[in-house]
């Protein structure tokens, strides 16, 4: 059988059969400290699809990164057929300030493609778009809510690409939910130059939450499963059958003041089932959050301070309470007691 090449990343070469962590150079901060894009190769003996692993594109969604962390160390990753590009933190400036933004204030999930000679935002999305995206054939990239927001584990695709609906039932997360492709978003670039991107959304900024994290790994390893790029022991396929949702609505503060809230994220509720209220600090006055039609919330507000018209439900329409009810408890039960998490050296 032929020898592989070696996998070649920014002048450096990875031999067949090895990983190697590759610093992608970025930018130099105002002291002129030098930035960087840390990626992890994982290039196998046998040939394969080549897939991507990314995390921290907006820099205060740490769930992605400590899935990541997690996943360079799955044992089935010793034997890839094909290769693995991870890159844990691609938004190195957010992470280390805790922000979703880099500094420039734009966000990067708003500047693909980007362009060599643009802004800073713009440089970073046109260098992963380049030299990790476009060296592969699909991709998954990991985020969770933005701060003071939390959102169930879900996978989410477009109309517009109807072949990735396959890939995210085998992930297997609880929801899957369609949303359209946004001018400017990595998954929307990734289309333009043939790549597909399946997005995992779960948990809050700057936060871990361990149920999002085992749902993530898991999903990643039975698509790399499924994708032909590592074997199939210890991994199980998802239960059930995710529960798809076509249409959503994010349910807004009638006025400002204290949020509580009465059903929490996973929820499935019944039209008309009072999801919160809205009431001022002397409790003078109070207004109801009724959900306007049969949901199941997929994400919400934690800050109980509101003002008037913020967001603070995300209720995605089902067709049946009863059978969402049945299929997230039988997804959760498994995500709960999956044995890969019993292994020491994954946790």
């Amino acid at each position: 059988m032929t020898k592989r090449a070696a996998f070649v990343l920014d002048g450096q070469s990875v031999a067949p059969g090895t990983r190697a962590v590759i610093d992608l150079p970025v930018s130099h901060l105002s002291d002129h400290t030098p930035v960087t894009m840390s990626v992890q190769v994982v290039h196998g003996k046998r040939p394969g699809p080549t897939a991507f692993v990314s995390a921290g594109i907006h820099g205060d969604e740490v769930i992605g990164v400590e899935i990541v962390r997690r996943l360079v160390r799955v044992p089935a990753l010793r034997t890839v057929r094909g290769t693995l590009l991870v890159v844990p933190v691609v938004n190195a400036f957010g992470f280390m300030n805790h922000s979703r933004y880099l500094p420039d204030r734009r966000d990067l999930n708003r500047s693909f493609p980007g362009t060599k000679g643009g802004s800073l935002a713009s440089r970073l999305a046109n260098l992963f778009l380049t030299e990790i995206v476009a060296r592969a054939d699909f991709g998954i990239d990991l985020h969770s809510a933005a701060i003071h927001r939390t959102n169930l584990p879900q996978t989410r695709v477009s109309p517009e690409t109807p072949e990735m609906l396959d890939m995210a039932r085998v992930f297997g997360a609880p929801v899957i939910l369609q949303s359209p492709l946004r001018e400017g978003s990595l998954r929307h670039a990734a289309k333009e130059i043939g790549r597909d991107v399946l997005l995992y959304e779960a948990g809050e900024g700057l936060r871990f939450d361990e149920y999002c994290v085992r749902a993530g790994l898991s999903g990643i390893l039975r698509v790399l499963r499924y994708k032909g790029l590592i074997g199939g022991r210890g991994i199980m396929a998802a239960k059930a059958a995710p529960q798809f949702c076509t249409m959503s609505k994010w349910l807004r503060a009638p006025v400002g003041g204290l949020l509580r809230t009465f059903r929490a994220d996973g929820d499935v509720v019944a039209a008309g089932t009072i999801l919160g209220a809205v009431a001022d600090p002397f409790g003078r006055s109070e207004r109801e959050i009724a959900a306007p039609f049969d949901g199941l919330i997929v994400g919400r507000a934690v800050m109980p301070v509101v003002n008037e018209g913020d967001a603070v439900f995300h209720l995605a329409r089902v067709d049946s309470v009863e059978r969402a009810e049945s299929t997230l408890d039988d997804l959760a039960d498994q995500i709960a007691g999956d044995p890969l998490f019993d292994e020491d050296e994954i946790i």
